[in-house]
């Protein structure tokens, strides 16, 4: 059993996004092998899947989620067509879950509104429909729970939910700056905004553990609220 499992983890999901490893080869635009994971579709996936089939083998589908960005250029990893390749992707993933007979924990897709460094990461930002479509037509290709992050805010999170364009949404930078995020977002209370430049840095409690919890006493709850 891995380590994850004795350390009493629910379960890892993979990152094959943003332009780590596995996003450098599936993406044509940074892929430039020569060998049988590189060139084609096919080939660009086969890391991916080597790699999700190697971790479902070890500790079971149901503690396996993936993470992948087809449509965000980020640290140099772009795609010429990441519809094309998010369907490549999608199609290999339903395959296996066919073939194993169960279901990874869930599909992680970044959106192309997703922005880091104060810019949209997207190659090709287009309008907000069109990226909404473009996570509509993965989401309805996936044969398993999907969840998309990338720029959400309570509002667009509840509609993507209430509308059938997610299963699940998916919150990293507010909830750094907000530990008691979903509280927040039951009761519909003002976000803490983040300090980007303290992401990445070494001190171990300025930007991660100095955020202020919510003085609930000063905050009214919405009756209306969803969550």
């Amino acid at each position: 059993m891995c380590i994850c499992c004795i350390a009493g983890f629910d379960g890892i999901e993979i990152h094959g996004a943003h332009g780590y490893l596995i996003d450098q080869f599936l993406k044509d635009g940074i892929n430039d092998r020569t060998d049988e994971y590189g060139g084609s579709l096919a080939n660009r996936c086969k890391f991916l899947i080597q790699i999700v089939q190697a971790v479902v083998e070890a500790i079971g589908a149901d503690r396996v989620a993936v993470r992948v960005s087809p449509a965000i250029d980020h640290l140099d990893a772009m795609d010429s067509d990441p519809v094309s390749l998010g369907f490549a992707v999608i199609e290999r993933f339903n395959k296996l879950q066919q073939n194993i007979g169960s279901k990874l924990t869930y599909l992680h897709v970044t959106q192309p509104r997703y922005a880091a460094y104060g810019q949209a990461e997207s190659g090709k930002h287009g309008s907000d429909q069109d990226e909404a479509e473009f996570m509509r037509t993965l989401r309805k290709a996936y044969q398993g729970t999907f969840m998309a992050s990338g720029g959400f805010t309570r509002e667009l999170g509840m509609e993507a939910v209430a509308s059938g364009d997610a299963d699940l949404v998916s919150y990293g930078r507010y909830f750094i700056s907000n530990p008691d995020l979903v509280l927040r977002f039951k009761m519909n209370a003002p976000l803490t905004k983040y300090v980007r430049r303290t992401f990445y840095t070494q001190d171990p409690v300025v930007g991660y553990t100095d955020y202020p919890f919510l003085n609930k006493t000063t905050v009214k709850e919405q009756a209306l609220s969803r969550l």
